[in-house]
């Protein structure tokens, strides 16, 4: 993935009662791959873009754990917000901080990605830009999330959410996937595999990361399109065929090719080849199987042209792409 526009800065929120856990794992993690793209561009180890810690008043805070954290300063503009966990009283955090909400607004306004973890998904609720979308946060508080944001698409299943530039992760490992995907986002694949390599090589997931990057495309009001597109998720490696599966939703293969690119902006075939190909980065990232196995596993029985569509898709091939994460050199 080519970057898609200049990072210049990353703002990570920090407030009374945060995890400073997540808020430095985000801040090492952003660290990491502002050197790496340095080194990428020719520059050494300069960092290319500016990481800040803040907090609404620009003011030290104290984590969940007793910890004063200084800051860099107060609510500001920036490509990228980091909404770190919390542990609290979350209408207690409300009354202290009432400018958070509004600066979301504003940040999502301007095109900002805004992303939160666990609690901090809270935020993005509270500000109301996810109502009528997808999200997730931590199990724990399910029941509450549900009570306090009723318009907002809790999905309890996933680790991974993300609708209109709006991302939440569950937790910390699903948090580190995002941030992945940010990076490669912003600054390219080649960025985000070395700073997954040195990162993330021994974590073994309940879940595949690669699905994150289609929530934009479940912004539609076609519930019958938005079923079709639950169920290739989950069906993607079966044999089928795109007429059975119109028809077993009510429609003919012509409505359904052209409500499915009118809903999604994507063909039918196009999508589920993502889907495929996402399915298979992972693995090839994550695990030591063979391509034979990985291409039969994400449901292509000819491993030839598995490792076509696979260039088509990323300009490299599986063991190109795999090979990024075997290199022995593990330092930036």
């Amino acid at each position: 993935m080519a970057p898609t526009s200049a990072l210049r800065r990353i703002s990570i929120l920090a407030t009374d009662c945060v995890f400073a856990s997540t808020l430095m794992q985000a801040k090492d993690f952003f660290h990491m791959a502002s050197l790496r793209f340095g080194k990428l561009q020719g520059q050494g180890l300069t960092p290319q873009f500016e990481i800040r810690l803040i907090s609404p008043d620009g003011q030290p805070v104290n984590s969940f754990s007793g910890v004063a954290i200084a800051v860099d300063g107060a609510l500001d503009e920036s490509d990228i917000v980091i909404l770190p966990a919390f542990w609290g009283d979350f209408d207690d955090l409300l009354r202290r901080y009432p400018q958070i909400a509004p600066w979301l607004r504003q940040r999502h306004a301007a095109g900002s990605a805004i992303c939160g973890e666990a609690t901090g998904v809270f935020w993005m609720a509270q500000a109301g830009l996810l109502d009528g979308k997808e999200a997730t946060t931590y199990w724990r508080f399910f029941k509450e999330f549900e009570q306090r944001f009723p318009k907002v698409l809790l999905n309890q299943d996933k680790h991974l959410a993300d609708a209109d530039n709006l991302f939440s992760a569950g937790g910390v490992t699903s948090a580190c996937d995002l941030y992945i995907y940010l990076i490669e986002r912003y600054c390219g694949a080649a960025v985000a595999q070395a700073v997954a390599r040195d990162t993330l090589y021994e974590v073994q997931r309940s879940y595949t990361p690669g699905r994150i990057g289609f929530g934009g495309q479940k912004l539609h009001r076609d519930v019958s399109i938005l079923q079709i597109q639950q169920w290739l998720e989950e069906h993607f490696a079966d044999k089928f065929r795109f007429e059975d599966v119109a028809r077993d939703h009510g429609m003919s293969i012509r409505n359904f090719m052209r409500r499915f690119q009118s809903a999604t902006g994507d063909k039918p075939l196009h999508y589920l080849q993502r889907l495929r190909i996402e399915t298979a980065k992972s693995l090839l990232s994550s695990t030591r199987k063979s391509i034979k196995t990985i291409s039969y596993e994400v449901g292509y029985d000819d491993a030839s042209f598995f490792a076509r569509l696979f260039r088509q898709h990323t300009q490299l091939s599986p063991n190109q792409y795999r090979q990024q994460y075997r290199q022995k050199d593990a330092h930036p």
